[in-house]
C-alpha cells in the first residue's frame, strides 16, 4: 500500500520559519537576516517561495534556506556570485547562484556587506 506523502508546512514568516529548525541553524540564519537588514535600511525579510528572502520595493536582495547538512545564501544574482566566486569558493561550496554555509557558521560581516552592495548596485 503506498504512503501518504505530506507536505512540508507553509511558512506565514520568517520568525515562523527560523522557529521550525534547530537551535544552531535558526541563530545563524537570524545573524544574517539582522546584519542584513540592519547595515541596509529600506530592505525587508519576509517569506517567498517558502523560506526567508531580503526584499528592496519588491526585489529579491537576498536569499537564506536551511538544509540538512548546512545552509544556503544566495544574492539572487548570477554576476555578483561570479564576482565573488574566487573569495567565496576558497571556503565554501558555491554554484552559480548560491553558495553554502557551515550550520554553525562564524558570520563574516564584510562579506554580507560587500555581496549585499553588489546586489543592490545591479539593482539601482
Amino acid at each position: 500500500m503506498p504512503t501518504k506523502k505530506t507536505s512540508a508546512p507553509r511558512f506565514q514568516s520568517v520568525e515562523d520559519y527560523l522557529a521550525s529548525l534547530d537551535a544552531t541553524k535558526a541563530k545563524t540564519l537570524k545573524s544574517v537576516i539582522d546584519l542584513i537588514i540592519t547595515e541596509f535600511p529600506g530592505l525587508e525579510a519576509k517569506i517567498s517561495w517558502n523560506v526567508p528572502q531580503i526584499h528592496r520595493n519588491g526585489k529579491y536582495v537576498f536569499g537564506l534556506a536551511a538544509l540538512k547538512n548546512h545552509l544556503t545564501l544566495a544574492p539572487w544574482s548570477p554576476a555578483v556570485m561570479h564576482q565573488f566566486h574566487a573569495m567565496l569558493a576558497k571556503k565554501f561550496v558555491t554554484n552559480k547562484h548560491c553558495f553554502q554555509i557551515p550550520v554553525d557558521w562564524q558570520l563574516d560581516r564584510e562579506l554580507l556587506k560587500k555581496l549585499v552592495h553588489a546586489r543592490l548596485a545591479e539593482l539601482d
